[in-house]
């Protein structure tokens, strides 16, 4: 029976958060069902990223990168099971893992990149229509997406222009928006600043919050803060979100906020065309182009528009992925 689990996962400012921030979500299920967690990895220049473990009580220990002494760590701590959430990691570390006994679980992003494993998450949008060639079980698609309790409490509110029936106001009518921009918990392609400025080439009113590592005078309507753990607040309160496809953008579906993506790793870019495509994001392309400033423009301008895609995302993400990923995990046999 599986009691201790440990995530080897890794994060900072040249890497992003992402991985970090779903095997949180997924550890958060656990440890409420009683469950002892230890995070295996490191953090580097990211004191964001240290304080999701730090104010939950999880541990963090430094994680060799040689699968055989990964796996000698792992039975030092008394592990039953082992998360990898990595595309850094030797291809063989699941099955030396495996082979000392330990269940694995790969959380994978389409290409598992030959790692094995008892069992795989991919929570992308539409994984399950994609073909699969590896033996074991694989739980796919956005059923099974893993969201943080600061995310599954969260509540939108009512949209800038909304008026009661559910109706919204002609484009140019209302309030004007609330818009959020942020890339990752990091901004570790250091896009933030040209995001910005193309929200800024709009010449359409809006009232702007930019999160970024870095600060910068952005000008205009917007202001830039740090790295916070207000961001699913923000993006609750938020009339459109401008972000990269990364993990975040299952909490947005969860919370039914209009979206604009752009991609900035190439591990997002299969998420990035399945969302476009089903019209559940706007598509902005990988650079604050001026193709992506008219789209961000008929945006800010359009609350209808912006909210069809809010529309068609809610109810994608249910919240409860975690906890079908954790009994599918227990289910496990180490």
């Amino acid at each position: 029976m599986i009691g201790r689990v440990g995530f080897r996962c890794d994060a900072g400012a040249r890497i992003g958060v992402g991985h970090l921030v779903r095997c949180v979500a997924l550890a958060e299920e656990l440890c409420a069902r009683g469950i002892e967690v230890v995070f295996l990895g490191e953090v580097r220049d990211s004191e964001w990223a240290r304080s999701q473990l730090r104010d939950r009580g999880f541990a963090l220990v430094d994680a060799p990168p040689e699968p055989v002494r990964l796996a000698a760590l792992a039975h030092r701590l008394r592990l039953d099971a082992v998360v990898l959430d990595s595309y850094d990691l030797p291809e063989e570390t699941g099955t030396v893992l495996r082979g000392g006994g330990l269940a694995v679980l790969a959380i994978v992003d389409g290409d598992p990149l030959g790692r094995q494993a008892d069992l795989y998450l991919d929570q992308n949008l539409g994984a399950e229509r994609r073909t699969f060639r590896l033996p074991a079980p694989r739980l796919a698609g956005a059923r099974y997406a893993l969201l943080r309790d600061s995310v599954r409490v969260r509540v939108r509110a009512p949209s800038a222009g909304a008026v009661s029936g559910g109706r919204v106001p002609a484009p140019g009518a209302g309030p004007v928006p609330r818009v959020l921009c942020f890339f990752g918990g990091t901004d570790s392609a250091g896009v933030a600043p040209a995001w910005a400025r193309a929200l800024l080439a709009t010449g359409v009113p809006f009232l702007g919050t930019v999160v970024s590592p870095v600060s910068f005078e952005a000008g205009g309507s917007i202001t830039v803060v740090p790295p916070t753990d207000r961001l699913p607040e923000l993006m609750a309160g938020a009339d459109l979100v401008v972000t990269a496809a990364g993990s975040a953008v299952w909490e947005l579906l969860h919370l039914g906020v209009p979206t604009a993506l752009s991609w900035v790793a190439d591990n997002q870019l299969i998420g990035y065309q399945e969302l476009v495509r089903r019209g559940v994001a706007a598509g902005l392309g990988p650079e604050p182009d001026g193709a992506a400033v008219g789209v961000l423009a008929r945006l800010l301008a359009d609350p209808a528009a912006r909210e069809e895609h809010g529309r068609r995302g809610r109810g994608l993400v249910d919240g409860k992925g975690r906890a079908r990923v954790a009994d599918a995990l227990l289910a496990l046999r180490p």
